[in-house]
């Protein structure tokens, strides 16, 4: 547990600390236990000020677009995003009457943990977190807002042509499964997705079709 975040050579030592933010209100209502929620409310903060700071440090973009960006890279999905890197969603304690943790979820967690590193380490090293896995994202213009489906079928009605999603490969265990889609416009195959639900498949595989098009 303590090793979630080893790929980017961070150890967070106090594991109890760490087991409140990866602990669901339906486990700690069964258990007796603290959850995540004061930690992802402190997390919240710390991703924004380190987030403010790297924006207004780094590019010289008006108060508006700063805040446009923050926004885009601090939401749910971009959370949630980040949370694959470091496969969050296996380490996270859920009640019985949730057999899976969402997207919600998912991204409150990783503020939650953001929050225990501040705490043990300082910002410093949340910065350099923020530094080595969301300043790529950043760098690379992901729009963690964009609903790439629609995009791809406002573009290929253009032009009449048809848009298609197959499942071609689902794996992995119930609490942990795998989707493959390819997405198929005239017959061909533009581009194949790979995501936790057969909906993320088909955005991913939707965006690499969009973004294979556009060039």
């Amino acid at each position: 547990m303590k090793d979630i975040f080893k790929k980017f050579n961070i150890e967070i030592k106090n594991e109890d600390l760490l087991r409140v933010a990866l602990t669901h209100s339906s486990y700690s209502n069964e258990h007796g236990c603290e959850c995540y929620e004061r930690l992802e409310y402190l997390g919240d903060a710390v991703l924004e000020i380190v987030c403010s700071d790297y924006l207004f440090k780094n590019t010289s973009y008006p108060e508006g677009e700063m805040s446009r960006l923050r926004s885009l890279y601090v939401c749910e999905n971009a959370l949630y995003e980040y949370s694959k890197e470091i496969n969050l969603k296996d380490y996270i304690y859920l009640g019985n009457g949730i057999n899976e943790a969402n997207k919600t979820i998912i991204a409150d967690v990783f503020e939650a943990c953001m929050a225990v590193i501040y705490l043990e380490q300082g910002l410093d090293t949340v910065k350099k977190l923020f530094h080595d896995m969301i300043v790529p994202y950043i760098e690379n213009h992901e729009d963690f807002l964009m609903d790439y489906k629609s995009l791809l079928q406002e573009s290929v009605q253009t032009v009449k042509k048809s848009v298609t999603y197959n499942l071609i490969e689902e794996s992995g265990p119930a609490h942990h499964k795998e989707f493959k889609v390819e997405v198929i416009i005239d017959g061909l195959v533009y581009g194949i997705g790979i995501g936790n639900s057969k909906k993320e498949a088909e955005q991913d595989a939707a965006k690499k079709a969009y973004m294979k098009r556009a060039k």
